[in-house]
């Protein structure tokens, strides 16, 4: 009490705030992607017509029989705590199925379950980061990624990629920005936003470069494995004399329709695994007991719809991606995997829309189209790189015929 009565300012401006934020989330806000997906859903409740296409989330429902095995395993009281790792059960399934998908097979202490992938990625940073080591990205990257790094310590680096090649870090990009503060390369493929897929080869000659430099880590976030139009190559089948320093992200979310049952799952080297179950213990535990027995179901049932949903993926995006090169002031292409297109919005830049409103940048043109014609669309700037929007295919295909006529409109209706 002598301290407080001594600096009575010091202390009373101190504790002026207790819900202060800590420096570690003072640039930290709701993504742009979950901000528009709030504002459309607002307007649609106000009575506007509105066609969302900014959320990830596949339209179609959680497969039958997997809901079935969720209520089976709720009934026979499997509601109780799990280990803070994961079910046995849906961890061996797990092997079996990265052997049955990848062709080799981790073993089961080399996995981990969490409450979705997005998880997996925040315990591996928490774990290994120190103040200031940084992690290597490519642009576009997927919202969360940064501010992932930055919340656990880290410092993103970013690689700058483009349309023209494919939107893949390049061996010379990546060996350029490596530093002795390079802790990990984050690739992910296919990629959110950009749809793109590293090619085996891509990969491999990612991994001759960091071949050279041992002090980096990989993390392959391979959760759209499963929507991809070309041939999928597991970074860890490329390159497995680095699996000793490659962590595998994945999970149930987008191929099997499950966002909301949030399990996702990690592969890496066991003393990465024990870090990682430290990390969880004091967050969440282990991740929901009958999520899990949903997930167990999934993999090892009928895996046929995966092909099925995949042909109708490939289908909206040729049917989307056609209608927005043909408006003439998009340029919109080609997409290898997940359900993303990221076309190129620039040339209506300095144009001006009906209401007299100049668009001069991914936001403007995202904004002026919701408000105009109710079509709800995620601004490049999101992910990294201005110029571009997102737009998920993830919908209904009445839904997305409907959007590609409205943004044709909106683009005729450009001065």
């Amino acid at each position: 009490m002598a301290y407080l009565h001594k600096e009575p300012n010091l202390i009373g401006c101190y504790m002026s705030d207790p819900f202060r934020r800590a420096a570690r989330i003072a640039d930290v806000e709701l993504s742009e992607i979950l901000q528009i997906s709030e504002a459309a859903a607002a307007m649609k409740k106000a009575g506007r017509d509105v066609i969302s296409l900014g959320t990830g989330e596949p339209d179609f429902p959680t497969p039958a029989p997997v809901i079935d095995a969720a209520h089976r395993a709720a009934q026979a009281g499997e509601t109780t705590y799990t280990a803070t790792v994961g079910t046995a059960a849906l961890r061996q399934a797990i092997a079996a199925d990265c052997e049955r998908v990848n062709g080799y097979r981790p073993e089961v202490a080399e996995i981990i379950v969490c409450t979705g992938a997005k998880q997996v990625i925040f315990n591996a940073m928490f774990a290994t980061l120190e103040p200031g080591d940084e992690v290597i990205i490519g642009a576009p990257y997927w919202t969360s990624y940064p501010d992932i790094i930055g919340v656990c310590g880290g410092k993103p680096v970013v690689i700058a990629t483009t349309a023209e090649n494919g939107f893949a870090i390049s061996a010379d990009q990546l060996r350029a920005a490596i530093s002795p503060r390079t802790r990990w390369l984050l690739l992910n493929s296919p990629g959110n936003p950009s749809g793109a897929v590293y090619s085996a080869a891509q990969l491999q000659a990612l991994a001759e470069v960091l071949r050279d430099n041992p002090h980096v880590g990989i993390i392959a976030d391979e959760i759209y494995q499963h929507i991809c139009y070309v041939p999928f190559t597991s970074f860890r089948v490329v390159a497995p004399d680095l699996t000793d320093r490659t962590l595998i992200v994945n999970g149930v979310s987008k191929s099997y329709a499950m966002t909301g049952w949030r399990i996702g799952w990690g592969i890496a080297p066991k003393r990465l695994i024990e870090a990682m179950i430290a990390v969880q213990g004091q967050i969440t535990s282990g991740a929901s007991s009958v999520s899990q027995a949903a997930a167990l179901a999934a993999l090892t049932g009928d895996q046929q719809m995966l092909a099925e949903r995949n042909d109708d993926f490939r289908a909206r995006r040729d049917m989307v991606q056609d209608a927005l090169n043909a408006t003439g002031l998009i340029r919109c292409g080609s997409a290898d995997g997940a359900f993303y297109l990221f076309p190129d919005c620039t040339a209506t830049f300095g144009k001006v829309t009906p209401a007299g409103v100049r668009i001069e940048q991914d936001a403007d043109f995202c904004r002026a189209l919701l408000e105009t014609e109710g079509v709800a669309l995620v601004p490049g700037r999101a992910f990294g790189v201005p110029g571009h929007f997102r737009l998920s295919y993830a919908y209904s295909p009445a839904s997305l015929s409907e959007a590609c006529k409205r943004i044709a409109r909106f683009c005729q209706s450009l001065a």
